[in-house]
């Protein structure tokens, strides 16, 4: 995910008067709250501007922004410095997210002062900006050239992945090309990748790229390696630059050995991008829906090996990722009103069978007032409904595709959260509401519960094969599938777990957005002074 970023400006209004001959001397402390922790640590503070309650800092506080996590500040303006207290007088403190200062208008948002009991402590305004930072965006062609042969009764089906080294020396992977099936001289369609993902603005920072034979059972075949650089790749742009595919466990082994082919950089061009927050701080919205599975095999929700079952002690699988999830997509709502649906069960009176009923019961509005609200509808719809099948996607894709066909100039973008515990039932119409669904404004998340296996679940993901319906492909990927078992750690630590759930399925949002605008042509609109 992109890293941007931001400068803060940080003016209070209207302080409280501590000091007894003068105004207050205010100084603005800012505290951040990691991931997944409730310990706070102090990061920076202002200058102190002495006697007055509506200070104007100058000094700037400067964060790296993540969408896809949940980024918690505390503003503490302490007041004068007291010689006879020795301390500093308390004059309130703000708590806000960092999303929400993004998602606001312009980057502009104010908020009161608490802390001091039957007084008003004034606001704080909040002013958030890009700071210049690496925006070029690449776009590059390869071909390969007498890979080594990997299948048995075929040629082999090659991709590549990238990898950006890290400041540790680790990797970590940044970009797939799509799979090329049934040969040993792949040619792969251009592809575009930030700078910043490739190597982090770093022109001679490590690019190392594998080449893999793909396999329908994901045990792909390593073929072999090559390392280069952003700085060595910009050379393309004058020349062909050829690579030698390296695979290091041959090369010991065979005193002949040569190489497993060769990867040809065909062509590599640059321009600069917009990024995200041009698009948030223009006035492009964030539209939130939930889809929950109500299908009989999650089990009946009173009985405690159901995946709907809530203790006493501890929220349900599903209402987990429900919260973790919607809390941080809800700093870019600004009504807050959140499309809420189930799927496969039996509705009351008729017991109807229903692929997408408002868990509300409101057909007309199916809106819920903030996650709570949801959570709140859904908890009432175990209540009511009975829980059935099949598991059908497609009827709730194609509710929010109509939605987000209604508006396509940019100005709202959806994003359709699947909670689901199985099997898929109507793949063939699913897959076809997908390739609909990828030339709107619009992502899916899907997040799969309990132990079922969900190889269907990666099909639809498309991050190998693009997902194709009746010669169609996808224009665009738009699915994003995490399995929620891979984050339930054995230490217990259930908020860390959810925060690493919503870090990495809500991480392709921002790019999925941009590659909408940019397929589109839409630029983000200007903000007002």
């Amino acid at each position: 995910a992109p890293r941007v970023a931001h400068a803060w400006l940080c003016p209070p209004r209207n302080l409280l008067d501590m000091d007894t001959f003068s105004k207050s001397d205010p100084v603005v402390v800012l505290f951040m709250q990691g991931s997944g922790s409730s310990e706070w640590k102090e990061f920076g503070r202002t200058e102190v501007i002495d006697n007055t309650l509506n200070p104007d800092f100058v000094r700037k506080f400067v964060l790296d922004y993540y969408f896809e996590e949940k980024q918690n500040l505390r503003f503490d303006p302490p007041g004068s410095h007291s010689a006879v207290l020795g301390a500093q007088d308390f004059l309130g403190q703000a708590f806000v997210a960092l999303g929400e200062v993004i998602g606001s208008q312009r980057g502009r948002l104010e908020r009161a002062l608490t802390g001091v009991p039957g007084k008003r402590c004034g606001t704080i305004l909040l002013l958030a900006e890009e700071l210049s930072n690496c925006r070029d965006i690449v776009t590059m062609q390869l071909c390969a050239n007498k890979l080594d042969k990997k299948d048995f009764f075929g040629k082999s089906d090659p991709f590549l992945v990238f990898y950006r080294s890290n400041e540790d020396g680790t990797f970590t992977i940044c970009h797939k090309t799509e799979v090329v099936k049934n040969t040993l001289n792949p040619v792969w369609q251009p592809f575009t990748i930030p700078v910043r993902a490739l190597c982090n603005g770093d022109y001679d920072r490590t690019v190392k790229i594998d080449v893999y034979d793909w396999d329908r059972d994901g045990s792909h075949d390593f073929i072999g390696e090559f390392a280069t650089s952003y700085r060595e790749l910009s050379r393309a742009q004058s020349q062909f630059t050829v690579y030698e595919v390296l695979n290091p466990r041959k090369k010991c082994k065979k005193k002949k050995y040569v190489n497993s082919g060769t990867v040809t950089l065909l062509s590599f061009s640059v321009e600069s991008e917009f990024t995200f927050v041009d698009y948030i701080r223009g006035g492009t919205q964030l539209n939130f829906t939930v889809a929950i599975d109500f299908t009989a095999s999650n089990g009946m929700p009173s009985q405690p090996t159901s995946l709907h079952y809530a203790s006493p002690y501890q929220l349900s699988a599903y209402a987990l990722a429900l919260k973790a999830v919607g809390e941080i997509i809800q700093d870019y709502d600004s009504d807050k009103l959140f499309p809420a649906y189930g799927f496969g069960a039996k509705l009351p009176p008729d017991g109807k069978i229903s692929h997408q009923f408002p868990l509300n019961n409101n057909a007309d509005n199916p809106s819920c007032a903030g996650i709570e609200g949801v959570l709140e509808s859904y908890l009432q719809s175990l209540r009511t409904v009975q829980l059935y099948g099949p598991t059908n996607f497609a009827p709730v894709i194609n509710q929010v595709a109509g939605a987000a066909a209604q508006v396509t100039d940019g100005s709202q973008y959806h994003v359709l959260l699947i909670i689901t515990d199985g099997v898929i039932s109507d793949m063939l119409q699913t897959k076809e509401a997908i390739v609909t669904a990828s030339a709107l404004p619009m992502s899916i998340i899907i997040v799969g519960v309990g132990p079922a296996e969900f190889e269907a679940m990666e099909e639809l993901d498309g991050d190998e094969v693009r997902v194709s319906s009746r010669g169609r492909y996808a224009e665009r990927d738009i699915v994003q599938f995490v399995p929620f078992r891979d984050y339930v750690d054995d230490s217990g630590n259930q908020v860390l777990s959810m925060a690493r759930l919503a870090k990495d399925v809500l991480a392709e949002i921002p790019e999925q957005l941009l590659s909408y605008m940019k397929t589109h042509d839409i630029k983000p609109r200007r903000a007002d002074p």
